[in-house]
């Protein structure tokens, strides 16, 4: 049950009373984390949003803070924004399978480039350690709740339909292999369906080709094939199994339905985003069902993924807006899902300046830092009009993923993490590199 919210006549007597400093060297960080985590209640999945790709101490901040949802709170897994299939490999690392050292899975195991910042390797190798220790009976795993990623994009749909054709492989090969011949020759090459032109052009996407809309109907029946044998395939293998070949043919379907509305002259970014994000709500549904009997969930991504109420993004002359995976988990977990966003007062080196006078930012970073935890109490108590009217900061010089805060921003998330700075992620992409991409 949530507690009685507080009212405020103004917008600094709300920031000067609720605002929580701390730093992550400082005693006063578990401090934070638990009159946050208080605050919350029981949820099943904890979402921590970033306000851009490319921020070096809100890296440090997730890791900080899921060591301690780990150590303290009965958090069992976490899943980054990085290619669902691809964080299979990474996860078995992390248990003390497969391969010995980080350089082998940190290409492998993620997608966009995301295995060379320092951040995620550190974040890799401490769940290694913790694993690898017999005091610690419930072991961590690592997911990734985004949709498969190629070489040049958006993935061919053969690594995910692979992943189920060799479950099922494992308990019927003969029949199994006659499938696996019949999608092989749907699936065709990946680079025709890794065309980045594909993005823009209709005509370069062969989601619609004649051997795609077959492979639809494949994976339909893959799925169908799953759930109609649940019990057999179940006794013969393990619920665990099971449930992860059966999330690759769900993931699998929505990838296909992704290249299928890059192929439609009808079709919109907006629709595609929706798809993504549908996808990704779906995935982190699947972990939490995997994770019911031994913990909680944290989930990171962008901001504008796991917020609640409409995301929006600046495309060319048009507003793409569409309905993001925390407005999804947000209707179906309820109070069961819970989201901290992130906002930041400056960072030279991703070209951000100092926020404007009145703006959001200026305001919460005149308070004692250098990192704050703000409750938004999802806009209650707060003095309405004096929100409606807060100017909105500029944007990035430099990294077009960077998102200011908004009035919206009060009831998108239920807490916000305030920082001073940041810097840019050690190991990332040039931005200029990034800008051209």
């Amino acid at each position: 049950m949530r507690k009685e919210t507080p009212t405020y006549k103004t917008l600094t007597d709300w920031i000067k009373q609720e605002a929580i400093p701390f730093s992550l060297e400082s005693e006063n960080f578990n401090k934070a984390v638990h009159k946050l985590m208080d605050s919350l209640g029981s949820v099943k999945l904890l979402g921590f949003g970033e306000a851009l790709h490319g921020g070096e101490e809100i890296l440090r901040l997730r890791n900080r803070l899921f060591q301690r949802l780990v150590e303290a709170y009965k958090f069992s897994a976490i899943a980054i924004e990085s290619s669902f299939p691809r964080a299979h490999i990474t996860n078995e690392y992390v248990l003390g399978h497969g391969p010995k050292s980080y350089e082998e899975i940190q290409d492998a195991g993620f997608g966009q480039a995301f295995g060379q910042l320092e951040a995620n390797r550190e974040l890799v190798e401490w769940m290694k350690e913790y694993n690898a220790s017999p005091t610690h009976k419930t072991k961590l795993r690592f997911y990734g709740l985004d949709i498969p990623s190629g070489t040049a994009g958006i993935a061919s749909p053969r690594q995910v339909l692979n992943f189920v054709l060799d479950y099922l492989s494992s308990i019927d090969k003969e029949k199994t292999e006659k499938q696996r011949v019949h999608i092989e020759k749907l699936l065709g090459q990946d680079a025709d369906w890794e065309n980045p032109e594909a993005h823009m052009d209709p005509t370069k996407s062969i989601g619609l080709s004649p051997n795609a809309t077959t492979l639809r109907i494949e994976t339909e029946d893959l799925i169908s094939e799953l759930q109609a044998r649940r019990p057999e395939l179940m006794a013969k293998s393990d619920r665990d199994s099971f449930l992860e070949a059966l999330q690759h043919a769900r993931v699998a379907r929505g990838l296909l339905n992704f290249h299928a509305s890059m192929a439609r002259p009808s079709g919109s970014y907006a629709e595609r985003l929706g798809i993504r994000d549908m996808l990704q709500a779906d995935n982190l549904l699947y972990m939490i069902s995997c994770e019911e009997n031994r913990g909680k969930v944290f989930a990171f991504a962008h901001n504008s993924h796991l917020k609640r109420g409409t995301a929006e993004w600046q495309l060319g002359p048009d507003i793409v807006t569409w309905w993001p995976a925390g407005s999804q988990l947000s209707e179906i977990l309820g109070d069961g899902y819970a989201v901290i966003g992130s906002g930041l007062g400056v960072s030279e080196e991703n070209g951000i300046g100092k926020p404007e006078e009145a703006a959001l930012e200026e305001r919460l970073t005149a308070t004692e830092g250098p990192i704050r935890f703000i409750p938004t109490h999802r806009g209650q108590g707060l003095l309405t009009s004096e929100i409606a009217t807060l100017p909105i900061r500029l944007g990035s010089k430099k990294n077009p993923t960077y998102f200011p805060l908004t009035p919206q921003s009060f009831t998108d998330f239920d807490w916000l993490a305030i920082l001073d700075s940041t810097g840019y992620n050690r190991g990332g992409p040039p931005l200029q590199e990034w800008d051209a991409g």
